[in-house]
């Protein structure tokens, strides 16, 4: 209490501007208030009594109100994963002009922050086949669809059962191309990602598929199937998680927006919601490295313009 006493008769802190330091003296008087004479205090403050009660009786309107429950509106219905960034994007999309340093703003007087970024599952068993050069060579740069993709497996452990994803995403545009989730990391889960996203596809597009050393990648029958398809095999040098950065991120993502942020009841309902999640991944999460489009948007636009 005596703090408050004390501030009331203080100047001006740092980085404080007036009108913070107005409002400042303006709520320790209210809160003093019902222990002292408000002549008193706003005699200390340097506030007019006058002032005071005006202040009392005319709360200041919320200019942004509208704005304010937008932001709170886009935050949950995206599951908490979106930033001021996005936010803003969404605006946008709405015809809304608000400027980003607004909604930044906003957000802080919510409280509202985006919530975000296990074991790492490594399939690599040792030189079981045979190793294919890296053609991507940490180049993730395209110019159409269907020329770069990346795959690797990524592993959760949920309620202590163990389940694996093994996702392609083409580099042009970050899309999920195809993915099988399965509870083991066998070869039959890599076959059936590859035949859900050949069938995309036709013949002889001469595309690069970038993985890392994994054993199920050295194997002959999925050497055979690419090189039947017309597509080039890549992949990274051994230990080395950076020549298949893209991918990497992408599991960083996932866990951030998906496992780490919602609270799951069953291995069932993560799979349901892992369903759900890479669905809105594809269809609704914008990036503003796309335009502000998402991966979809932009994949289509840009085999529009093929």
């Amino acid at each position: 209490m005596l703090k408050k006493i004390s501030g009331l008769s203080s100047g001006r802190r740092q980085k404080e501007t007036a009108a913070e330091k107005k409002q400042r003296k303006i709520e320790a008087v209210r809160e003093l208030r019902s222990k002292f004479n408000v002549s008193d205090l706003t005699k200390l403050s340097g506030i007019p009594r006058s002032s005071f009660y005006y202040i009392e009786t005319h709360p200041k309107q919320d200019k942004h109100k509208e704005e304010r429950e937008l932001v709170k509106q886009i935050y949950h219905a995206n599951k908490g994963r979106y930033g001021y960034r996005r936010i803003t994007l969404e605006f946008r999309y709405r015809g809304l002009t608000t400027n980003h340093k607004v909604i930044q703003k906003l957000m802080h007087e919510e409280h509202i922050v985006c919530k975000v970024r296990q074991h790492k599952y490594n399939s690599y068993k040792g030189q079981v086949g045979k190793v294919a050069p890296n053609l991507l060579n940490r180049d993730f740069s395209t110019t159409k669809p269907n020329e770069k993709w990346v795959t690797d497996v990524t592993q959760f452990n949920i309620f202590g059962t163990k389940l694996y994803l093994s996702p392609i995403l083409d580099l042009h545009d970050q899309s999920l191309i195809s993915w099988n989730l399965s509870d083991s990391p066998n070869y039959a889960q890599t076959v059936d990602m590859l035949e859900k996203a050949f069938s995309k596809i036709p013949d002889g597009t001469n595309l690069i598929l970038h993985s890392d050393q994994g054993w199920q990648y050295q194997m002959y029958d999925y050497r055979k199937r690419l090189k039947d398809k017309g597509i080039r095999q890549s992949m990274s040098r051994k230990g080395n998680c950076l020549d298949n950065a893209v991918m990497e991120n992408f599991f960083g993502l996932l866990k951030s927006e998906l496992l780490y942020l919602q609270k799951f009841k069953s291995v069932e309902h993560f799979k349901k919601e892992l369903t759900e999640y890479l669905s809105w991944y594809n269809e609704k999460r914008i990036k503003t490295k796309l335009k502000g489009m998402t991966p979809l948007q932009f994949r289509n636009q840009s085999l529009k313009l093929a």
